[in-house]
């Protein structure tokens, strides 16, 4: 190493060092809008001058980069922060820097000045940034460990383009906003800079000062890629991704395990609580990959969904308040530990979607609130930028920025994650301008309409980015109203979703099963008011987390009557939503009976399954996920009308159901369902050929907990015509439960 150089010391008075006191005011108030213009090497006439601000520095010189000699050392004329000095030569170069250390030690410290570097950002990215058309956002934008020049460090980029000066603040530089100042591209409003000498895992956030020099409480990263564990907000400069993925077969071929005529049934799971470790504390994506995939896949479903993982401030959100929506939450460890577990539940056979917010978000001051300085994500009049039921802020999805920030999310976590589908939150608080508003409290559209056109067009083009550029993957609505089209392809004026939640079958089935037995004849149309509408969408059938909290009771505490009786009303309304036409998701506990409601910060009763009734309950739903799959007639024409048949739908005074399911060229499946506790003998019903039915499936078992009522050895066909059919049989119904039969081949 060469001694420091005072052969190179520049005189202080020396004019072509001093810069206007104006811009000494705004470098030591942070409040420079070009640090660019001033900081590092300048020509100035015949003379090449070097600047750096480092608040607190005792020194500083300026050294080769490649072999260290000595440069010059820099004075300080104007501001005992401000170092300037003159470079006589144009080789690469370190800033040496001279702390103070604890006890009065000084610390040197070298590394590469921020400000000798170009832009880091070429203007294709500027310009589809601008245009709100950068689908892989995540990699312009954020934290990005990198090598520029041969030197390694960190960039930092960020969109803020109404603010008057950003600064990547850190513990690398004490939290200083004057440090380093970023470079304003003003063709996007995108800030950035590159700082050598950082690497992976370095905790940060963006000092911003708004137009009216007002300083904004330190922002995390919109696009971080990492974050610091709940409750501490910072951002956190990721690793470069290390899985090496083995799902290269999955990928190819989910497009037909997405299709209308596939099995597709889902495990809904809050990652958090469905099972905890002996202290409490949750799992890691590791401990799910070795606990979770295994069971979802012996349970027989095919696909697991989880709950918000974006990165979110409050657990007790449960993830629907994400302000992370490029960062697998920080509770479960890094990205690559969910990269993992997305490659185990493939090689499970299991597909992942992921429930994913882009209607709101929240009003944390650290997020993207007033992220400038003003309303720049969200709007600005309360009337459409505010949401009441949330206490949380909606996006402008009118402006481009933010509909291309939203969608590169949307793609981040098919792309990078290999994820299958997202289901899309609160689509119906999107479509409606006036969604939970009284009259005066909404601005309509251009129209004078309630429609929220700006919301719609974000949605097609969701939809229509994702089926090009991610094939195979599906996304599913949660949307309550009867809004035209929700899963209609965008080019036959739909919004283009894969499927729809169907909220309505929901309600009316669970309110019809939550009567007592003796009640339900007078409200038989509630069963089938859903085959009405059942094939105007492509449905999922939930039964979902927000029906098992906030005093609506699990399940099985839904269920009238006494305790066998509940539970055999349980199973009876499981295999009637088994065979019904539709998708089917459960939320995890529903599958074992679980007696309380569901609660965030505990984990599933796991211990009940024990017990009889709720062992069997878990038995019924593992049986009833592989008759399902195996039965083509039960999923070949779920969004078909050809594919159901009612045989029995008006037998109210016995509360009885009866209908075919039928495929292409599949067996047809006969479903009975008896919603009474009352059995039936030789209760004639149509079929549509002769020759022996096998009972193939029977809620009543006893291997679930049931009284073991039914037709062993199946029954035959007779040549009496009934119910429109050529043929019918003679069936015991059993008590409260649902019977499956085919032909016997």
């Amino acid at each position: 190493m060469h001694e420091e150089a005072p052969l190179f010391p520049a005189p202080c008075d020396h004019p072509l060092l001093r810069v206007d006191e104006a811009t000494v005011q705004a470098l030591a108030q942070g409040h420079i809008e070009d640090p660019f213009s001033v900081l590092g090497p300048h020509e100035a006439g015949e003379e090449r001058v070097l600047r750096a601000f480092l608040p607190g520095a005792r020194a500083v010189s300026v050294i080769a980069r490649d072999d260290g000699r000595p440069l010059a050392t820099l004075v300080t004329p104007q501001h005992p922060a401000l170092f300037v000095g003159f470079l006589r030569d144009a080789a690469p170069y370190r800033l040496r820097v001279t702390w103070p250390g604890d006890g009065g030690a000084a610390v040197v410290d070298e590394r590469a000045d921020p400000y000798s570097f170009g832009p880091i950002l070429g203007d294709l990215d500027l310009h589809l940034i601008a245009e709100g058309r950068h689908h892989t956002l995540w990699q312009a934008l954020g934290s990005h460990p990198r090598v520029i020049d041969g030197v390694e460090g960190v960039s930092f980029a960020v969109w803020a383009p109404n603010a008057m000066r950003v600064s990547v603040v850190g513990d690398f530089n004490a939290w200083d906003g004057r440090r380093h100042p970023m470079r304003l591209r003003h063709a996007a409003g995108v800030w950035e800079i590159f700082i050598p000498g950082l690497r992976a895992r370095e905790r940060y956030k963006y000092e911003i000062v708004a137009r009216n020099g007002d300083v904004l409480p330190l922002k995390a990263d919109p696009v971080a890629q990492a974050t610091e564990p709940p409750p501490a907000t910072a951002s956190i400069v990721p690793a470069k991704p290390a899985h090496h993925w083995t799902d290269a077969d999955w990928m190819a071929g989910r497009a037909a395990r997405h299709a209308p005529d596939a099995p597709i049934a889902i495990y809904e799971v809050h990652s958090a609580s469905w099972l905890r470790k002996d202290d409490g504390s949750v799992l890691g994506w590791d401990d799910l990959a070795e606990r979770l995939v295994p069971y979802v896949a012996e349970m027989g479903f095919t696909h697991v969904e989880l709950m918000p993982i974006m990165e979110h401030p409050f657990g007790g959100s449960w993830g629907y308040q994400p302000l992370g929506l490029f960062a697998p939450t920080a509770r479960h460890g890094g990205a690559d530990g969910f990269a993992r577990f997305v490659d185990a539940c493939h090689t499970a056979g299991v597909g992942v979607i992921l429930d994913w917010v882009p209607a709101h978000f929240p009003s944390d001051v650290y997020g993207l609130a007033q992220f400038d300085g003003t309303a720049l994500y969200e709007h600005s009049d309360p009337r459409e930028g505010y949401h009441p039921d949330w206490n949380t802020l909606i996006y402008n999805l009118g402006r481009r920025e933010v509909a291309g920030f939203l969608i590169a999310s949307a793609l981040f976590w098919l792309q990078r994650f290999h994820v299958d589908g997202l289901r899309v939150d609160a689509v119906a608080s999107m479509l409606y301008r006036d969604y939970s508003r009284a009259p005066g409290e909404w601005v309509p559209n251009i129209h004078g309409g309630r429609e929220n056109l700006e919301a719609v067009a974000f949605l097609k083009h969701l939809n229509a980015v994702i089926a090009e550029a991610c094939p195979g993957a599906m996304t599913i609505a949660e949307e309550s109203t009867a809004w035209p089209g929700v899963s209609r392809p965008v080019d036959e004026d739909g919004l283009g979703f894969s499927y729809k939640w169907n909220m309505g079958w929901m309600h009316d089935t669970l309110q019809y099963i939550e009567r007592d037995p003796v009640h339900r004849s007078y409200h038989h149309d509630e069963v089938g008011f859903g085959l009405v509408y059942a094939f105007s969408e492509k449905f999922v059938l939930p039964l979902s987390h927000d029906e098992v909290v906030h005093g609506k009771h699990a399940l099985i505490g839904k269920m009238p009557g006494d305790r066998w009786q509940r539970f055999a009303n349980l199973r009876a309304y499981l295999g009637f939503m088994w065979t019904h036409p539709g998708k089917k998701l459960l939320f995890m506990g529903g599958e074992i009976a679980q007696e309380r409601e569901w609660d965030h910060d505990r984990m599933i009763d796991w211990d009940l399954i024990s017990q009889p009734e709720h062992g069997g309950m878990q038995r019924l739903v593992r049986d009833l996920n592989h008759v399902y799959r195996s039965q083509p007639a039960l999923h070949q024409l779920d969004c078909e009308g050809r594919g159901f048949r009612w045989i029995v739908g008006d037998d109210r005074a016995n509360s009885v159901f009866a209908f075919l399911r039928l495929g292409r060229e599949a067996s047809p499946v006969l479903v009975v369902v008896n919603m009474t506790p009352v059995p039936h003998t030789r209760y004639r019903i149509g079929v549509p050929q002769g020759g022996r039915w096998a009972e193939i499936f029977n809620s009543d078992a006893a291997i679930f907990g049931g009284s073991n009522m039914g037709n062993a050895g199946g029954v035959a066909a007779s040549e009496q015509p009934s119910h429109g059919e050529p043929f019918s049989i003679c069936l015991t119904i059993p008590p409260l439960a649902t019977v499956l039969f085919t032909p016997e081949t």
